[in-house]
């Protein structure tokens, strides 16, 4: 028999492992897949190389520029992709349970590109406005920016998604500039390895960016400081032990974790046996139990139904499970695989056991004898087991002991507001699925259960269509809960990335505030040219460049004009006596006419690099315009990002956002936005 190769770690740019340790099996059929390796590395040193190399080339490239590496990679591993389906399978998943890690993982890296590309600058400081005038004369405001922490985070995670649960969190870490040193657990840590090569192999990974470590963190933790910090997923246990690690809160180390909660799913009283609504739920409930064979921490660990429909969900949920068939993937028509490891089994059959003393099995408990396959007696099988709490409120059972595997309790409840307490006596989740078609049910429930869990998911017949589940965390919402879920938060899209970027209050003049951050700050030193802005190339604008317009006043024949084009004949705009009648005292202009008559002001209307406006933001109108004002706009080139873009016809181009200010004659603000443009870089 070939020998099983050794997993390395990757240190400083170097792949280490060449002795053997830990043998890891198959899940399948407990054929050797890999050996840990038993090398032992050096902390210290792969902590120089990160905050030293790795901040250094991080920091080569701006927001702009990681999220366009981001995307390379991704692209890199999708292509590539079969490799790590193939050494996916050992892990016990199907290829469905694959797909959601593999390009579930490679999903969250492009939808961080896009996020950096849509919402973060050009440059390292991020500009977290607007600045606030701390005087009267405005001669010293206040704002807050958001900058590299120039540590070094690491990243401690669970066994049952070895690489999205790596990207989801390397994601918003690389786009933030911060180097990562990820601990994969050692049980399916060649899954990890084999992500963590191909990454490599793209060549889009800065050195120094990321460093793998295979087996023990050793004293990895007691080595961090204040400008660290550490992200964990895994047992509420673990977590606790971690979060009071003595340099860890000696140092004041940031600590963020994503725990596995007692998760649950709430069948509403209006949904019946009949409805649609009532086949979801069943479908909800079965699926979150055999999906990567119920090893999710969002997994739906309890099920509470109205008390006259629990024998009827019972009977459907048995009769849902009865026809799941669960063994080796590799064979047709398996839907469950395999618990990730023997350990698992032992510690799944355990908590079952536990569950047992309050509760009785309904379905399950035939042991591993249905799996299909060859070999697989010595798999790491364990069959859906089906629990029924009589005593809800009982103490312990369900709402305290977890088996982190395809188990699920059901519950019953006499009426919704016992439904929210009994959801609350998981003292805390990642997330909670409410089936109803009940507005009112729904308005009642969400804000009460909202205490307690992370993520609330509303699924009714409509939804249904395009629900991504209970189970699926999405890049753009937050991941994490209060309680025993971690008390942590990731994803949420922009939100993560600020995880990893300090946050930092800025004191002084708009002008100082202007050169920190990279944006004209209203008030700061403006630069007037005989040249109009919108005829400079994108290379050739500096913020702060500005155009002080001509006049325009506001006549009648404009209000009427522009009511009779736009169709807007507010009363407001023409009728004298309501208006009269109003806070105004008089007729006002509309709002857009104003807006529309600053472009007249300010645009420039021959070709030029300016190549189009698509969009408009903070748009407010501040002070009413009536007939007889005068009007004067300025507009001044407030931001520019580069996103390395270029038109269909291949022109460069670069995106800039410009302040827009509209006063009247006594120099009054009546309207403020900002436009934002396309405009041509000079070509080479």
């Amino acid at each position: 028999m070939v020998s099983p190769n050794i997993l390395q770690s990757f240190i400083a740019g170097q792949w280490i492992g060449s002795q053997p340790a830990q043998l890891l099996r198959s899940a399948i059929n407990g054929s050797p897949v890999a050996h840990a390796h038993a090398d032992s590395l050096d902390f210290e040193h792969a902590l120089k190389f990160a905050r030293s190399t790795g901040n250094d080339r991080l920091l080569d490239l701006d927001f702009q520029q990681r999220a366009a590496r981001l995307k390379a990679i991704a692209l890199y591993m999708n292509e590539h992709k079969e490799e790590l389906y193939a050494i996916s399978s050992h892990s016990g998943a199907t290829r469905a349970d694959s797909w959601i890690d593999i390009e579930g993982g490679t999903a969250t890296l492009f939808s961080y590109a896009g996020i950096g590309a849509r919402e973060l600058p050009s440059g390292n400081v991020f500009h977290e406005g607007p600045a606030v005038p701390l005087g009267k004369q405005n001669r010293f405001a206040g704002t807050h920016i958001l900058v590299p922490r120039g540590g070094v985070a690491v990243h401690i995670n669970a066994f049952n998604f070895p690489i999205w649960g790596m990207l989801e969190k390397f994601a918003p870490t690389f786009l933030a500039g911060m180097p990562c040193i990820v601990k994969p657990a050692t049980a399916t840590s060649y899954v990890t390895e084999a992500a963590v090569r191909l990454m490599q192999a793209s060549g889009a990974l800065p050195e120094g960016a990321l460093q793998l470590v295979i087996g023990s963190t050793g004293d990895l933790l007691d080595r961090l400081d204040g400008q660290d910090l550490v992200t964990f997923t895994g047992s509420a246990e673990t977590a606790a032990k971690l979060r009071v690690n003595p340099n860890l809160v000696r140092n004041s180390v940031p600590f963020n974790a994503e725990a596995d909660s007692l998760n649950c799913a709430i069948l509403a009283p209006d949904v019946t046996p009949d409805d649609e609504a009532f086949d979801l739920f069943v479908k909800e409930v079965a699926r979150e139990m055999t999906v990567k064979a119920g090893q999710k921490c969002t997994a739906i660990r309890r099920a509470i139904v109205p008390r006259r429909y629990l024998d009827a969900v019972a009977e459907k949920l048995i009769a849902r499970l009865s026809k799941v068939t669960f063994g080796d993937p590799a064979v047709e028509g398996v839907k469950m695989g395999p618990l990730a490891s023997h350990a698992q089994v032992e510690d799944v059959a355990g908590r079952v056991a536990q569950l047992l003393e309050t509760s009785e099995r309904v379905f399950g408990g035939k042991g591993t004898t249905h799996a299909l396959g060859n070999g697989v007696a010595e798999g790491a099988f364990f069959e859906p087991t089906l629990l029924i709490s009589r005593d809800p409120h009982a103490e312990g059972g369900a709402h305290d002991i977890e088996a982190f595997g395809p188990v699920s309790t059901l519950m019953s409840y006499d009426d919704i507001d016992e439904a929210v307490v009994l959801a609350a006596r998981g003292k805390g989740s990642l997330v909670a699925t409410l089936v109803t078609e009940d507005p009112v049910i729904a308005a009642k429930v969400v804000p009460l259960a909202a205490r307690l869990h992370g993520r609330l998911h509303i699924l009714n017949s409509e939804a249904a269509k395009e629900s991504t589940g209970h189970g699926s965390p999405l890049p753009v919402l937050k991941h994490g809960g209060p309680g025993r879920a971690g008390g942590g938060e990731e994803l949420g899209g922009l939100r993560a990335v600020k995880h990893y970027l300090q946050r930092t209050a800025v004191q002084g003049t708009p002008t100082m505030l202007a050169a920190v951050t990279g944006e004209y700050v209203r008030g700061a030193t403006v630069y007037e040219t005989e040249v109009h802005p919108f005829r400079r190339h994108f290379d050739d604008l500096r913020i702060g460049e500005s155009l002080l317009t001509h006049r325009r006043t506001v006549t009648e024949a404009d209000i009427v004009n522009f009511g009779c084009l736009s169709g807007d004949h507010f009363y407001m705009h023409f009728d004298e006596i309501a208006a009269r009648d109003s806070q105004f005292g008089q007729r006002i202009a509309h709002g857009y006419f104003v807006l529309s008559a600053a472009a007249g002001l300010f645009v420039s209307p021959g070709p030029g690099p300016v190549l189009a406006n698509y969009g408009l933001d903070t748009l407010r109108f501040v002070k009413p315009v009536p007939v007889g004002d005068t009007l004067q706009a300025r507009l001044t080139c407030k931001r520019k990002i580069d996103q390395g873009k270029a038109s269909p016809q291949g022109e460069p181009q670069g995106v800039v956002a410009w302040d827009v200010e509209v006063t009247n004659q006594h120099g009054e603000l009546v309207a403020s936005y900002d436009i934002l443009t396309l405009v041509k870089k000079r070509a080479c």
